[in-house]
């Protein structure tokens, strides 16, 4: 699946290098572990990360929660609770401007879920042990929330 983008890559740079890109990530867990993809371009190729994306302009969270379920995994999902927010300041240097405060969620999958992707990534696994070449804030992230023994 391909998805059409609002800003062009020029104006996205433009904008994100002057204020914070508003994003939500979605903690998808299962009793198989955690939902991953691994990226193949638009910024971490080649990293595991959590299915998250923009908030559009006038877009409400539960709308974008939606929608990037929807592009990234092809499905729905259930939001059990709000984690918190994540900065990726990280994202200076690998796209070399910008970076991105987003809202993250835990969330669970439909029970007759069907996964199915987009093109910014290759594959898809569960994970109970978060690989190493995950992006950074999003493993901080995950042994946050295991820590706290969020998942109750």
């Amino acid at each position: 699946m391909s998805r059409k983008l609002p800003l062009t890559f020029t104006e996205f740079k433009t904008i994100y290098s002057k204020v914070p890109r508003l994003c939500v990530d979605l903690l998808i867990k299962t009793k198989n572990g955690y939902l991953l993809t691994l990226r193949q371009k638009n910024g971490y190729a080649g990293q595991w990360h959590i299915p998250g994306g923009t908030v559009y302009f006038q877009e409400k969270i539960s709308d974008t929660i939606k929608r990037i379920a929807f592009e990234e995994i092809g499905t729905t999902v259930i939001v059990k609770k709000p984690l918190g927010y994540v900065e990726y300041f990280s994202e200076v240097k690998e796209r070399g401007f910008g970076y991105t405060i987003s809202l993250a969620f835990l969330c669970k999958l439909p029970k007759n879920f069907k996964i199915s992707l987009d093109n910014q990534v290759e594959k898809y696994e569960f994970f109970k042990v978060i690989p190493k070449n995950t992006i950074l804030e999003q493993k901080e992230l995950i042994k946050r929330c295991t820590l706290v023994n969020i998942h109750k």
